[in-house]
């Protein structure tokens, strides 16, 4: 389990006036809620929690917050951000009790090379990447492991294929598709194109007919006579 401590400045003054206040300011506003416990609103030095969130999964670490010479372990909930911008807004701390399981979001890291990718070119794609548990804040994992070293062309692996170790109870569906291999993808592009080349080989294999046919016939009858023909009328004239 992944912990990193952070600290942080109680504050008294609330709404949206004061928030922006402290935006000008560098800080950013936040609050610790659960476990029957009155929210606590805060104040974080803006720089300071840019510098953690660069270096954390954010919500899968556990936090812990010094306020005023306590310290509350805390996992992030939510962080508001400026839709353009992408500036902090605000940050939602949930206390954590031992004991009092949590859901949370836990990445999925891929251990190995496929046989299929090695000796065959397959293409390995990650279809899931993260499986949300439920978990005693004391035991939540950095992340899953899913071994795909004996993968071929044609396999998948699905959430039911993670170990999970004691205490973790996965809520994705046992089915999901996790990891799947398919065959490289200069093979799946060329069959269109052989079809294609296969059946403009067998237009050009068909006879070409020279001459007329009875349609041509009946059309130079109807129509006006070879050039030929008129020539060699004026001449027996």
């Amino acid at each position: 389990m992944a912990i990193v401590s952070f600290s942080a400045t109680a504050r008294e003054n609330t709404g949206k006036g004061a928030a922006r206040t402290l935006r000008r300011q560098g800080q950013v506003p936040a609050v610790i809620y659960g476990h029957g416990r009155e929210p606590l609103s805060l104040t974080l030095n803006a720089r300071d929690l840019d510098k953690m969130l660069g270096h954390i999964q954010a919500e899968s670490t556990v936090i812990e917050v010094s306020v005023g010479g306590q310290t509350a372990k805390t996992l992030i909930r939510e962080i508001q951000r400026h839709p353009i911008k992408r500036q902090i807004l605000h940050v939602d701390f949930q206390a954590l009790v031992a004991g009092e399981k949590v859901t949370v979001n836990i990445p999925i890291v891929l251990v190995g090379i496929p046989e299929g990718v090695r000796l065959e070119g397959g293409v390995l794609d990650q279809t899931l990447r993260e499986l949300e548990i439920e978990v005693d804040p004391s035991n939540i994992p950095d992340h899953f492991e899913l071994d795909v070293t004996n993968m071929v062309i044609g396999d998948s692996l699905h959430v039911s294929d993670i170990k999970k170790p004691d205490g973790v109870e996965i809520l994705d569906d046992p089915e999901t598709s996790v990891a799947v291999l398919a065959a490289p993808r200069a093979v799946i592009e060329e069959t269109p194109a052989v079809e294609a080349v296969e059946g403009a080989a067998e237009g050009a294999a068909e006879p070409e007919v020279i001459g007329k046919g009875p349609g041509d016939e009946e059309e130079g009858e109807g129509g006006e006579e070879p050039s030929g023909k008129k020539g060699g009328d004026s001449g027996k004239k």
